[in-house]
């Protein structure tokens, strides 16, 4: 079998910035140890696999190591391909289905919008040694059911922590979103996000982690559309917009590399 493979750089409009994503066109479903055994391969944060149905493609995402939930990068490099290989039309959505319910992704004015579920953190406790693990005092702690999401004093410390990951390995959660404030108006926010459970030290910039930023800095700061950095080495921008239960996530894609699978 050989089948088309991509490396897309998402959250950005330029190469080499940004997260870089997989994305395998699949004609049939294939089983999970292939997907992993790819996906462990591309060696990037997450690998997408679509496979057609109908107008509908159902979606999964591999990093390295294990399968996740949800992951925006990823579906953002997916759509992109898609619309960019002219397998769908670029006034068509694309629809996935995937272990997160319906998704779906529109082009406007030269970005991507996806159509996300909120995922808002419930203030919770902070577990034993995660300000320790972290390396700063927190401000806030909350969990969705994914992961942990906290608040530091400001942009700098942010971008100053740097967690061991064996210290992260114990907490029952994919992974911990560090965040505050924007030290400029360019951004409302910043953050960082390190999932080592899942086989990711820190993610360049998580589209699913704002599923929870948005809602929480939104309640924050009164208001339902805001920008996101996301501080890591190769950094990039999320805009994002709370619609309710839902939350629609703003970026762009640039195509980086096109091979075939062989195997």
């Amino acid at each position: 079998m050989s089948r088309p493979i991509f490396k897309v750089d998402s959250f950005t409009d330029r190469a080499f910035a940004g997260n870089p994503a997989g994305v395998c066109l699949l004609d049939a479903a294939r089983s999970e140890a292939w997907m992993q055994s790819v996906a462990a391969e591309m060696n990037v944060a997450e690998t997408a696999f679509l496979v057609p149905r109908g107008e509908v493609f159902d979606l999964r995402w591999f990093t390295p190591t294990v399968e996740v939930d949800l992951c925006g990068h990823a579906t953002l490099a997916s759509a992109h391909v898609l619309w960019e290989e002219k397998i769908l039309a670029p006034d068509v959505p694309a629809q996935f289905s995937t272990r997160s319910g319906m998704l779906t992704a529109v082009q406007e004015r030269g970005s991507i919008v996806l159509d996300f579920p909120a995922e808002p953190p419930e203030e919770t406790a902070a577990p034993v040694d995660l300000a320790k693990a972290i390396g700063a005092p927190l401000a806030y702690c909350g969990r969705n059911r994914m992961d942990y999401l906290v608040e530091v004093a400001d942009e700098a410390t942010v971008r100053g922590v740097h967690p061991a990951p064996s210290a992260l390995l114990p907490y029952p959660c994919r992974g911990v979103i560090v965040t505050a404030r924007a030290a400029n108006g360019e951004f409302d926010f910043v953050s960082r996000f390190f999932a080592p459970a899942a086989g990711v030290d820190e993610d360049p910039v998580t589209g699913s982690a704002h599923c929870a930023l948005g809602p929480y800095w939104a309640g924050k700061l009164g208001r339902s559309s805001l920008t996101g950095y996301q501080a890591s080495a190769r950094g990039g921008i999320v805009k994002v917009r709370v619609e309710g239960d839902r939350v629609r996530l703003i970026g762009k894609a640039v195509t980086v590399l096109r091979g075939t699978l062989v195997v």
